[in-house]
């Protein structure tokens, strides 16, 4: 095997290794970054939310809550929840892998009724109102691992204009949903929790993306810099050990009739250039002593 290809099989193994270490830590350093972008993301779609609960509750339920006394008819439009809950199903058609529900454990309108999962983590902020007021975590789904972000949401004075007793409520929401369920909230009790969920698979998929885009990089930075240091080799290394390779083979033939190496600088190479110059000029000497 030639000088050349026994170095690039070294660095070829040397910098193999040393890629193959960077990608098995980056993959895991890009999917946990990955994770934290997904939370900021639900974080501040969460946020955006309680902006449209704000506003609905201080713009648009005094514009509709006449009209909805004179028809005599409920506008689930007056409803902060239902009205942050329809914006997010909107914002779902660009963001199709988040989910958001503000689960509630007594609710008027059945579909923000909590399942299971989210009853424990609203029980969680009730157990412990002095408590972290997000909470994050995963959870197992028949679709796979889902991670999820949550804040808890308090009964405050508009929600007890219709959930504290029956009889206090509009009577068109009564017609609409029935007096059975969504009353009996006290000031301040934590009655639910914004939920925004999206399936693990999202920053998985993300992460292997940016994977993917480093490991290229990763690869060119690579080949570049296998072929800069053969060239480097090649000029420096290769070519003057060629050079004393092919003087020594003329020598042992008996050719003296050549140029002397170059030698420049003071590096390994230059030195044995120059030793191997004396060497022939000794041995110049000495043939022609014993020729005479």
């Amino acid at each position: 095997m030639k000088l050349l290809a026994k170095f690039n099989l070294i660095l070829g193994l040397v910098l193999g290794a040393g890629l193959a270490i960077a990608a098995a830590v980056s993959h895991q350093f890009l999917e946990d970054n990955a994770k934290d972008e997904v939370r900021r993301q639900a974080d501040l779609m969460m946020g955006a939310m309680l902006s449209a609960r704000d506003y609905t509750t201080n713009q648009i339920q005094p514009l509709l809550v006449n009209q909805q006394e004179h028809q005599l008819k409920f506008l689930p439009q007056t409803v902060p929840a239902f009205a942050a809950t329809e914006i997010f199903n909107y914002l779902r058609a660009r963001y199709p892998d988040y989910e958001y529900k503000e689960a509630t454990l007594n609710p008027t309108n059945p579909r923000d009724r909590a399942v299971d999962w989210e009853a424990d983590i609203i029980n969680q902020f009730r157990n412990h109102p002095s408590g972290p007021k997000i909470l994050t975590g995963e959870r197992s789904t028949p679709t796979g691992e889902s991670l999820y972000l949550a804040r808890p949401l308090q009964a405050g004075p508009p929600c007890l204009e219709c959930h504290s007793v029956a009889s206090a409520a509009p009577p068109a929401l009564i017609r609409r949903y029935g007096s059975d369920n969504g009353f009996g909230w006290q000031p301040n009790e934590i009655v639910g929790a914004q939920i925004v969920s999206v399936p693990m698979a999202l920053p998985v998929r993300i992460a292997n993306r940016s994977f993917q885009t480093l490991v290229v990089y990763l690869a060119a930075v690579f080949v570049a810099s296998l072929i800069l240091l053969d060239l480097v080799l090649l000029f420096a290394v290769v070519r003057p050990l060629r050079k004393l390779s092919t003087m020594a083979d003329q020598i042992s033939v008996g050719q003296m009739d050549m140029p002397e190496l170059p030698i420049r600088g003071k590096d390994e190479i230059a030195v044995l250039a120059g030793s191997f110059n004396r060497m022939r000029h000794s041995l110049e000497r000495a043939m022609k002593m014993l020729g005479s």
